[in-house]
């Protein structure tokens, strides 16, 4: 399990989990978002600007 603070989110992933490729983003010990980081859609919840924004950004550090 990968787990990444950042901006008052907390990011996991699973090494192994089910496909597609997805984080899981939390606020506040809530789920805010399931994100297909493959397909750029929300597997559930929403996704606003920001925590998108976020996701790019560990992306392109290749922490997701």
């Amino acid at each position: 399990m990968s787990k990444i603070r950042r901006g008052g989110y907390v990011f996991l992933t699973w090494k192994g989990d089910h496909s597609p490729r997805h984080v899981h983003a939390y606020r506040k010990g809530k789920l805010v978002v399931k994100w297909d980081l493959d397909g750029r859609a929300a597997m559930k919840g929403r996704a606003s600007g920001g925590v998108l924004a976020l996701i790019r950004e560990l992306e392109s550090e290749g922490l997701l």
